[in-house]
């Protein structure tokens, strides 16, 4: 019954019919307020996703969204920007839907240091609550800089913009990264349940709307050909790889200050490493799922120097080539020290002392100008005993299973067969099912996925405040033994792999990075 409620809820929260035109698949009437409505993300990802939603109808009949920011002066030019955001970065483009949407978009200019400002807005929403029929329903969206986070939540906590009338529903949505540790982190939360409900903060990490992360828990627990044997029987490693052949771009400040294991280890790799090792919930419930991805990071704790000296690798990026273009270090980068100790990239390995996994290497490389950009997760088989073909042939390779999360969505099967020749040769072949290939246009964008979630009130995709704790007591551990280390950078060229400790990680083990 588990895996029947798993299928019919992913199917359902999917779907974009029009028999189904209620309040479980458009959500109630509300109004998005976003704070930083003139910046990068908002354009790139958020405009477009708004857009995508609206054209398949998905949603609320009176809905209305509010930009903020200092960089437009009125509502035409910011409902200008805003088309051609969507002309720029969607995935289709009709531009009369577009500007047809614009009749719910408004914009206010805001400088969240002035209490005016707030007020202002609160007038604004309330004349919207009438006009639209919205009833006090409130989404607030921070797609601003972390330091930003507590100043407006605390702003609007005093012009009373966030008080609840006649049942109203607050919520507010809050960019990754949430805190730098595990100390601002708890400063960060504990500002913001002063003022919602703990199940009305959203804590957006934008891989888990990703299609194929939805996916992994279909492949495991509604598949009897994999869960039996996704244990330590039959498994002989787990790698995740997360790379990006992009360098920092415009995001030096933030980037010199997190790193590769802020920005990525701390969520998006921890979070694959959950759902790839979690035990099967006892049901399907929002609760019973994070409980069982929370016992995960339960298990990582407690490394020692030791264990971050001989485990984890770090590197930052050199000059190099990338794509045939020569590309600048990363000190020399927009806004980084010359001198910079941040590291844009990080392997590990890591072990899950549990029933099923103890024994298993779990191996999670991510960082920047890489060779190629991908995310991915390749699930090692282990070999069958020296007998038979595997005595005869030497070079067969084992079983392995990809999950294949970015730029291509789908599932790779290796395994072995006889080749169309008459010696009777050995050769591995491949099963490749990628299901935005043929029409990538298709694939809905993580941020569609997560804003149609929140307006209709879902937390399945969003992180929780114990398993961000988890993580960054995980992540502070191997932050503090850094500091007490010295490490000469850079120590990767751009367009290398990382580090040559990197491979030796593996090489040590007698293993390699499968790069599929």
């Amino acid at each position: 019954m588990v895996i029947i409620d798993l299928i019919d809820n992913i199917q359902n929260t999917g779907e974009t019919g029009t028999n189904k035109k209620n309040n479980a698949l458009t959500g109630e009437s509300c109004v998005l307020v976003i704070f930083g409505a003139t910046g990068n993300l908002a354009e790139r990802k958020l405009f477009p996703a708004i857009y995508n939603l609206y054209r398949d109808k998905l949603l609320p009949e009176r809905f209305a969204v509010v930009g903020l920011g200092r960089r437009v002066n009125c509502r035409e030019e910011f409902q200008k920007e805003v088309c051609e955001s969507v002309s720029k970065f969607s995935r289709k483009v009709n531009m009369q839907i577009c500007h047809n949407m614009l009749q719910f978009f408004y914009y206010q200019r805001l400088d969240l240091n002035n209490p005016g400002d707030f007020v202002r807005l609160e007038t604004l929403l309330s004349r919207l609550d009438f006009t639209h029929g919205i009833y006090g329903n409130r989404i607030f969206f921070l797609a601003v800089a972390p330091d930003c986070f507590i100043p407006i939540v605390e702003q609007l906590r005093s012009c009373m913009i966030t008080k609840n009338n006649n049942n109203s529903k607050l919520r507010l949505i809050v960019e990754k990264p949430f805190g730098r540790d595990l100390h601002t982190a708890r400063n960060l939360n504990d500002t913001i349940t002063k003022v919602f409900n703990t199940n009305d903060v959203y804590r957006i990490d934008h891989f888990l709307g990703k299609e194929m992360l939805q996916n992994i828990m279909i492949i495991r627990f509604a598949n009897s050909l994999f869960e039996p044997l996704w244990n330590n029987k039959y498994i002989d490693n787990v790698q995740i790889s997360v790379s990006d052949t992009a360098g920092i771009g415009t995001r030096g400040k933030y980037y010199e200050d997190a790193g590769a294991l802020r920005d990525m280890v701390q969520n998006h790799l921890l979070q694959l490493l959950t759902l790839i090792t979690m035990e099967p919930p006892v049901s399907l419930e929002v609760g019973d799922i994070k409980n069982e991805k929370i016992k995960i990071l339960q298990l990582l704790q407690n490394k020692s120097i030791n264990f971050c000296s001989e485990n984890i690798v770090r590197g930052q990026y050199g000059k190099g080539i990338i794509n045939g273009e020569n590309v600048a270090m990363y000190r020399c980068e927009a806004h980084i020290a010359p001198d910079s100790a941040t590291e844009t990239f990080i392997a590990m390995k890591l072990s899950i002392n549990n029933f099923r996994w103890a024994g298993v290497p779990f191996y999670l490389r991510t960082g920047k100008r890489l060779p190629r950009r991908s995310a991915e997760i390749v699930i090692e088989f282990k070999s069958l005993p020296g007998v038979l073909f595997f005595e005869k042939y030497d070079l067969l390779l084992p079983n392995i299973l990809v999950i294949k999360i970015q730029p291509q969505e789908g599932v790779f099967l290796q395994f072995n067969a006889k080749k169309l020749a008459t010696k009777g040769e050995v050769v591995p072949v491949q099963m490749d099912y990628c299901q935005n290939c043929a029409y990538p246009e298709d694939s809905p964008e993580a941020y569609e996925r997560l804003l149609h979630d929140i307006i209709c009130g879902e937390t399945a995709l969003f992180t929780g405040w114990d398993e961000i704790e988890h993580a960054w007591s995980f992540t502070d551990k191997i932050a503090a033994v850094w500091k007490t280390q010295e490490v000469l950078f850079p120590n990767y060229a751009a367009g290398t792999w990382g580090p040559l400790q990197a491979q030796e990680l593996l090489q040590r083990d007698g293993r390699k990075w499968w790069m599929i």
